[in-house]
């Protein structure tokens, strides 16, 4: 087994996005409005990726990511290139506590399957060259579970949801297949659709399933896509409660989802977030199986730029060895910083100060080993 099946997630880790910089958006603006070739806005994405992959590994951290500077979105650039997806723009965006999103969805149009010729695969070809072996590539895609939010199963081509549900597992399984193949070693699901099926009303929810039958669905899904996941792959689970220009879509606990999720969810860990009381307390994690997947607290905000007292994250991670033993926790933000173009309200300073301070802690915290 490889030391990444066996170390990742890290004790110090993170979710993923980056805040774009202002090069970027201002090629994208530049590209848009035809002043930029794609191989041009394609060269700068690379140049700035190359950056910030630097950043990560000086700031200490283990596992790095593209920052998924080449998306718009954390989720709708891999699903709409999916066989028998496309994106488009709806009548309006998603609802957010204080904010409406910027209005873009994807919709199914034909049976859904899994393309080849992905963009994101190859793109991965390319950010693990930029890596080599400095530290480890991780890659992070939306949850299979995504494809079952409101108004995106097409029911005149899906009238029967497990109809629906078995393309989605061999699109995902055939999806793994090929980023492993590109030599990815540790992959990360986001999922906000399960953190949401903790909410006392069930957001993006129009399959007329009850919660129950909807948890039990979405653990399926997830199992049945890991069944044949090659040994030294990773794969985590990150839960999400929204993560839009520092916003936040709605609030719960997990223990709505930890009897059946966190028991048996085949998941070598997951990023659970806690940077706040919206994600109730740590009594839920006692589901977690002893020995089984490492447990991620996002302890850490990356909403604002403020550093987390650190006093009181030792005080949490104790709490937190109450239910699961300190030896199978790590630390992370709750989320990305930038799950959409927009980014959060915080600057890049801020941003790599909490990455760096992340990793201070973890050394403190976890002394006796090596992160």
């Amino acid at each position: 087994m490889t030391k990444t099946a066996v170390k990742a997630p890290f004790r110090a880790d993170h979710v993923g996005s980056l805040l774009r910089p202002e090069r970027i958006h201002q090629a994208r603006k530049n590209f848009q409005e035809g002043a930029l070739s794609k191989q041009e806005l394609h060269q700068i994405e690379t140049e700035e990726i190359k950056r910030i992959v630097d950043k990560q590994i000086e700031a200490g951290l283990h596992a790095v990511t593209d920052g998924e500077f080449r998306r718009r979105f954390w989720h709708t650039d891999f699903q709409e290139h999916l066989n028998g997806v496309e994106g488009y723009v709806p009548e309006q965006g998603y609802q957010f506590v204080g904010e409406e999103t910027e209005r873009y969805n994807v919709r199914v149009t034909g049976k859904v399957s899994f393309n080849p010729d992905h963009p994101h695969v190859k793109e991965f070809v390319e950010f693990k060259e930029i890596v080599g072996d400095r530290a480890i590539a991780k890659q992070t895609i939306p949850s299979p579970n995504q494809l079952f939010n409101a108004g995106i199963r097409n029911l005149e081509i899906y009238p029967d949801i497990e109809e629906y549900a078995n393309d989605v597992i061999q699109t995902y399984r055939d999806a793994i297949k090929a980023f492993y193949d590109a030599g990815c070693r540790y992959l990360q699901l986001d999922d906000v659709y399960i953190a949401g099926l903790n909410a006392p009303e069930i957001p993006f929810n129009d399959s007329g399933y009850d919660r129950q039958e909807l948890i039990d669905l979405a653990l399926r899904v997830v199992n049945r896509v890991l069944e044949d996941k090659p040994e030294d792959l990773t794969i985590t689970t990150h839960l999400c409660r929204g993560n839009y220009r520092s916003k936040w879509a709605f609030e719960g606990s997990y223990a709505k989802i930890a009897p059946t999720l966190f028991a048996k969810e085949k998941v070598d860990g997951f990023f659970l977030e806690y940077d706040d009381d919206r994600s109730g307390g740590f009594e839920p994690l006692e589901y977690i199986p002893e020995g089984g997947p490492r447990v991620v607290l996002g302890v850490f905000t990356s909403k604002h730029g403020e550093l987390e007292d650190k006093e009181n994250i030792k005080a949490r991670i104790k709490e937190a060895s109450q239910y699961v033993p300190k030896n199978q926790l790590c630390i992370s933000p709750q989320c990305g910083f930038a799950s959409t173009h927009h980014g959060n309200l915080l600057t890049e300073e801020e941003q790599w100060n909490k990455l760096k301070y992340i990793v201070d802690v973890a050394k403190e915290v976890w002394e006796s080993e090596t992160l």
